[in-house]
């Protein structure tokens, strides 16, 4: 290319990109006075390469399309340096097929070719694609680094592929590169997302070198396979270490204590939240309030929830379905209206979140009402999970059959989850027929759940069909499906204490017997002598109450009883459904004592005060 010159008076000298398209809108004109104009083949090309750079960090896709013409039309594209700039622009744009074009057409490619080239593989969630282009690399016996390995393991993780990532371990340790900080990082993080949790932390612990970024990626991948308590742990030695504390890792922590229902921890990581100012992210301030909400203290999640400054989709959704399920839905539907007030569209989990938050009170026109509104007014289509809520809905209002034929009509195959719901409602209601008929769909879904079996003997049961019970009980043995045991558990200075029903095993237990006995003569002048029909095993009506009197929740809560100060609630989780003995039981008992109780089954919370339950009997 010809240097084009024009001679004046002044003397200044600047260069100018010969297109006027590429730069239009990326830098303001620039005043044309008398200056001597000069462009060489280096300096249009150094001016291309900065244009292309901030094309990328734009993400302005039409503006870069621009420099590339003008590259290829001024025949400069064989420059290896351009073609990287090229194929990390059009990866951050998300055009994969054009930086795949340059890729390929580059006569010479350097590490950092591959390398941006596996990268956009990876960032645009192509992992197969990136996994076959290191191959490729690997057999034209091109160098490699450490950058390309640790993004092909990313792919790898993306895509959940366990073989090959352990092929690329065994290549890492062959080639010496184990020790890097991003390849064992990216190792632990695809290990832990393919379930081999114990080869994650094996490469943790084997590294010389932890960031911040390894240390959270750790935590998470110990969330992801429901170790919650080992990633409390590893946030403790982690604060012991000195590591810098990131969004990352307090999002991970928090998800942990929502799990747990840790509400003491929860709140330790909200004080830490608060002093590093993270408090001000939408998705950290999402995850205090889910903790909060978990942790049955919905009062302290809608106060975390109205202190924060911005608020997403995510929060506001994360509130409904705290609401939800505390069964409060009358808040939760005045947070929907104030939400589309906000102007932000409701999407698909919304909707779930004001489905549930109607089962839970049996609901069955606002329910109505809401699935209509999800099409109609926000182009939502229904999901199976909207279907599964009101399939609930209906169920527990009593409009069984209609529940039924909402299943018969649903574009999917009805899951376990929906079939459950249909069978707990036919529980309530005494529908043999329809149990039956749910409880089939079940044992051929889930064969090994023995849940299923139990609540088809129960409402046999319920309905005084002893042989039918027998016969239930009979092909739950002969099956391989084992009956999961009630537990209830309660944390009492930073130690949970755990009990199942007729607990022996507690140091304690002796003292609790004592003061449950005592508790039961007060509350029997209150008229409470057990209901005796939630029993529902075939023998006497005295064995029925003793078998009754010590429920795993019954245990725990005369545990808190005895350890907490007058002015705290007691607080109290449990794995299974809350029979409706220990439900009436609680009622009472929050009479006697004055305490406020809340327990957090399976389902749903339920917050008893002064002799009455939030769910209104509906759970």
């Amino acid at each position: 290319m010809k240097a084009l010159c024009r001679s004046n008076k002044s003397y200044t000298t600047y260069y100018r990109c010969i297109s006027s398209i590429s730069t239009a809108q990326l830098d303001p004109p620039i005043q044309e006075e008398d200056h001597v104009w000069v462009c060489t083949r280096a300096t249009f090309l150094q001016i291309q390469q900065t244009l292309i750079q901030k094309c990328a960090r734009r993400r302005a896709i039409s503006q870069g399309k621009s420099c590339h013409a003008q590259i290829i039309h001024f025949g400069l594209q064989a420059d290896t340096l351009t073609s990287n700039m090229l194929i990390n622009l059009y990866s951050k744009c998300g055009t994969l097929d054009y930086s795949r074009k340059v890729f390929d057409e580059m006569r010479l490619r350097s590490v950092v070719s591959w390398n941006t080239m596996i990268g956009a593989y990876t960032q645009n969630g192509d992992g197969e694609g990136a996994l076959k282009l290191f191959v490729r690399m690997l057999g034209e016996g091109s160098e490699f680094s450490e950058f390309a390995l640790s993004s092909v393991l990313c792919a790898c993780a993306s895509k959940i592929l366990a073989f090959e990532s352990k092929q690329l371990h065994a290549f890492a340790l062959k080639a010496s590169m184990e020790s890097n900080a991003f390849v064992g990082t990216a190792l632990l993080d695809v290990y832990a997302k393919c379930r081999f949790i114990e080869d994650a932390f094996r490469v943790f612990e084997s590294m010389p070198e932890k960031s911040d970024v390894t240390w959270s990626s750790m935590m998470a991948g110990f969330v992801q396979n429901d170790l919650y308590e080992e990633a409390l742990s590893l946030f403790l030695k982690a604060q012991r270490t000195g590591v810098e504390i990131n969004m990352f890792t307090i999002s991970s922590v928090l998800s942990a204590c929502a799990a747990l229902a840790a509400l003491i921890e929860g709140k330790q990581v909200h004080a830490i939240v608060y002093k590093t100012g993270f408090g001000a992210n939408e998705y950290i301030a999402s995850s205090l309030v889910d903790v909060y909400a978990k942790c049955g203290s919905i009062k302290q999640s809608h106060a975390v929830f109205c202190d924060a400054e911005e608020k997403n989709v995510i929060l506001w959704n994360t509130m409904i379905s705290g609401f939800a399920r505390h069964a409060r839905p009358l808040e939760a539907m005045i947070l929907f209206e104030k939400m589309q007030q906000m102007f932000l569209c409701p999407n698909e989990v919304t909707y779930v979140s004001l489905l549930s938050a109607c089962a839970h009170m049996g609901l069955a026109e606002k329910g109505r009402k809401y699935f209509d509104m999800m099409k109609k007014e926000h182009n939502v289509s229904p999901n199976v999970f909207h279907y599964s809520c009101m399939v609930d809905i209906l169920g527990r209002s009593g409009q069984i059959s209609e529940a039924k034929d909402l299943i018969d009509k649903m574009p999917f195959e009805a899951t376990a989850s929906i079939w459950g719901s249909l069978l707990a409602s036919c529980r309530v209601y005494r529908n043999v027929e329809l149990a039956e008929v749910a409880a089939r769909k079940l044992f051929e879904i889930e064969p090994n759940n023995a849940g299923n079996h139990v609540l088809l003997s129960n409402i046999y049961a319920a309905n005084g069909r002893w042989e039918d019970v027998a016969a239930a009980r009979k092909l739950l043995k002969s099956s391989e499906a084992k009956k999961e045991r009630g537990k209830s558990w309660i944390e009492i200075k930073d130690r949970v204490h755990s009990f199942m029903v007729g607990a022996i095993t507690h140091p304690r237990i002796g003292e609790i017997y004592s003061r449950l006995d005592n508790l039961l003569e007060e509350m029997k002048k209150l008229g409470f002598k057990g209901h005796i029909e939630h029993d529902l095993h075939d023998v006497e009506d005295d064995y029925k109450r003793e078998l009754l009197k010590h429920h795993s929740e019954k245990l725990a809560f005369t545990f808190g009883l005895m350890c907490l100060p007058s002015y705290a609630p007691i607080r109290i989780m449990k794995n299974l459904r809350i029979c409706g003995d220990c439900h009436e039981f609680m009622k009472v008992a929050s009479t006697v004592t004055g305490r406020e109780i809340i327990v957090r089954d399976n389902n749903r919370f339920h917050h008893f005060r002064e002799g009455y339950c939030s769910c209104g009997e509906f759970w």
